[in-house]
């Protein structure tokens, strides 16, 4: 009995040894294999750590103790926020406006541009007395100069210190309740909701337009490198690694072996680009990924993303452990080409939106600014994160994404079946009686709009239409055809000029193929840009073409959202270049909208025999044998003034199905379209 109870007492102690030993050394190396914990109060725009989805079989959140901890930095201007250091009782009335103080030194050539681009904004006045914001723009390390503190600077309320590049200089005043908008902040000093997160921007960064997004396919391609890893003295080297090798340095003791290859490249061209967390300058490698849609991997950043409050970088970036190399890439090489595509994509589009150019840096500063003011309703997620972007779909207009022509495939609607007619009625001056009487037979017309823009008085009389006929008195200026007029109250606008001649078929099919394209123009008269390699500039055509980029606003379909993009977001100068130049309102409509679509135009049939007859054409009184070109000087300001050339070139045109095929009139929807 005695040694029966020897022995259990000898197995239990076994037992208890072994489960504790278990125990210890599991623990130890399951530590090895997770993330750390979010800090407290860290901000909520960051990337999720590694998709979840792809971490599951190494281990569970939550078991690693906590990193070191750092000193803490105190933030700028202590506990203040948005609530505490900002009256928004100025912006009531006129919204956001946006003082520049003027620079108190000589300043450069860089910072004389980006003044200009401010104060070309529809945010800027000079009043500071009626700002809501008040604006004091760093100085460049270029001049040697450092900011002083503005006369008006009242302990930094209402204003925002703006850096787009490190500090040159100490700090010579407290910012009190100044926000601070800079590039890369620690997480550390950063004041989520109040100051604003810059990209690290290179002195060389264009300040207006910008190079396109490099990525000339989506999916992983035969022989193109997984990864790209940074190299501290510029340039990327690429890498292509089997699951065994380790990507970066210092961090696993496995030989890469021979399939990992040393070639230095500007701009990383490999599927996934990882990023260091603890270096700031690391943070200028940002950028260079976003631009060649090479997904952007951040070990362990220290720094905050770039306008993370309302960016979801969860679509275009990842946050990776930097103590995991092996199951990063793991889990890198286990992603789906369905994943790759949708992360690849929205690098482009963002890089597009929000990061090519200073301008758009800046305006992106001032549109986040602008949503804290009128509440977070002001620009949806989906506005932000969705082509065109939230600086192209402003909220002036609407804060609903189905009002905007480019949401209707993601919310799952279609424009209205109606469509407004706005005829410009320019020198000399005649109603156009026989115009209104066609576009009145259409089955789909909602009201007709007259814009009266000559010198001689309104007719007493006009034609009786079965729908609302209004006329407008304009303000003399060809501009004034693309105003958002209240009146406006459908989504489609059928823009005719008084010379223009269709017939009811041509309108109905015309507005089928806007319902089927909203974001698009669909217009019936085309023309062609070019570029000269003679005269170095870029040429403009009216000539028919096997293709075309332009369609004429003096006949076509487009949404009522791109007259505020008209009257409110281009540049003035551009609008007084159409007024002065009246042939160029074209060419500006166009470029606007390619702008915003990255999409040619759309053409449909029309008659051959009136487009020789009376062609379409803007800027003048009667028929002409062709449409009148504007000069190409035209084309080339508003290129320079776009920063880039956003016009594309289409060979489609759209046709009714039937449309001249030998068979029956009788068997046609739409048989005037073919009778000459």
């Amino acid at each position: 009995m005695q040694s029966w109870r020897r022995r259990k007492s000898l197995w239990l102690a076994l037992s208890a040894s072994w489960l504790l030993l278990v125990l210890l050394g599991g623990f130890s190396l399951l530590r090895l294999a997770l993330p750390p914990r979010p800090r407290p109060g860290a901000s909520q725009g960051w990337p999720r750590w590694l998709d979840a989805e792809l971490l599951q079989s190494f281990s569970q959140a939550g078991e690693l103790p906590e990193d070191a901890a750092s000193p803490p930095q105190a933030p700028h201007g202590g506990s203040c926020n948005w609530g505490a250091c900002f009256d928004t009782s100025k912006c009531r009335g006129d919204g956001l406006k946006v003082f520049v103080y003027p620079a108190s030194g000589p300043i450069s050539e860089t910072h004389h541009r980006i003044l200009a681009s401010i104060e070309g904004s529809r945010f800027h006045t000079f009043s500071p007395a009626g700002a809501c914001l008040l604006l004091l723009l760093s100085l460049d390390a270029q001049t040697g100069e450092c900011s002083s503190m503005p006369l008006q600077w009242n302990r930094g309320r209402n204003h925002l210190v703006l850096r787009l590049h490190p500090a040159p200089c100490p700090k010579t005043f407290q910012l009190g309740q100044a926000m601070v908008a800079e590039a890369s902040p620690t997480v550390d000093s950063f004041r989520p909701g109040f100051d604003v997160a810059l990209p690290f921007l290179p002195e060389a960064h264009p300040l207006r337009g910008g190079a396109p997004g490099q990525l000339q396919q989506h999916s992983p391609q035969p022989g193109i490198a997984l990864l790209a890893l940074e190299e501290e003295r510029g340039g990327w080297r690429t890498a292509d690694t089997g699951s065994s090798a380790c990507p970066w340095d210092a961090h696993c003791e496995q030989d890469p072996g021979s399939r990992q290859t040393q070639r230095r490249e500007t701009l990383p061209n490999a599927t996934f680009c990882l990023i260091s967390g603890h270096r700031p300058e690391a943070a200028s490698r940002f950028l260079q990924a976003l631009q060649a849609g090479c997904i952007p991997v951040l070990l362990s950043p220290r720094w905050e993303l770039p306008f993370s409050e309302v960016i979801d970088w969860t679509k275009a970036a990842i946050v990776a452990d930097e103590r995991l190399p092996l199951q990063v890439l793991a889990a890198l090489q286990e992603m789906s080409p369905a994943r790759v595509l949708a992360l690849r994509q929205q690098t482009q589009f963002l890089w597009d939106a929000y990061f090519s150019s200073v301008e758009k840096v800046i305006h992106t500063t001032l549109e986040v600014i602008q949503d804290r003011i009128f509440g977070t309703s002001a620009h949806p997620s989906l506005l932000w994160n969705s082509p065109p972007g939230a600086l192209l779909a402003l909220s002036t207009f609407s804060i609903s994404p189905q009002d905007f022509p480019f949401y209707h495939l993601q919310q799952g609607s279609r424009p209205e079946g109606r469509f407004s007619a706005l005829i410009w009625v320019g020198p000399p001056g005649q109603p156009p009686l026989k115009l209104i009487q066609a576009v009145a037979g259409s089955q789909h017309c909602a009201q007709i709009l007259v814009l009266w823009s000559n010198e001689r008085p309104l007719p007493s009389s006009w034609p009786e239409t079965a729908m609302p006929l209004t006329v407008i008195d304009g303000h003399r200026k060809v501009s004034d055809r693309f105003f958002p007029y209240s009146t406006i109250r459908t989504d489609a606008i059928l823009s005719l000029d008084a010379h223009s001649s269709l017939s009811t078929s041509e309108v109905d099919f015309a507005f089928v193929v806007w319902q089927s394209f909203p974001e698009r123009m669909v217009g019936f008269l085309t023309s062609s840009h070019f570029w000269d390699e003679a005269h170095g500039g870029w040429g403009y055509t009216a000539e028919r073409t096997n293709e075309f980029s332009m369609v004429l606003t003096t006949a076509a379909f487009y949404h009522r959202y791109y007259h505020t993009l008209f009257t409110h977001s281009l540049p003035k100068v551009l609008r007084t270049l159409a007024d002065e130049a009246p042939t160029c309102v074209d060419v500006l409509m166009n470029f606007l909208v390619a702008a915003v679509t990255k999409l040619p135009p759309i053409k449909v049939p029309y008659s051959k025999q009136r487009q020789e007859a009376a062609p379409l054409a803007s800027g003048g009184p009667g028929p002409r044998p062709k449409p009148q070109a504007p000069a190409p000087d035209c084309v080339n300001q508003i290129a320079a003034a776009f920063g880039h050339m956003p016009l594309l070139s289409s060979r489609l045109r759209l046709d009714p199905v039937l449309f001249k095929d030998p068979v029956s009139v009788q068997r046609k929807k739409y048989r005037s379209l073919e009778k000459p």
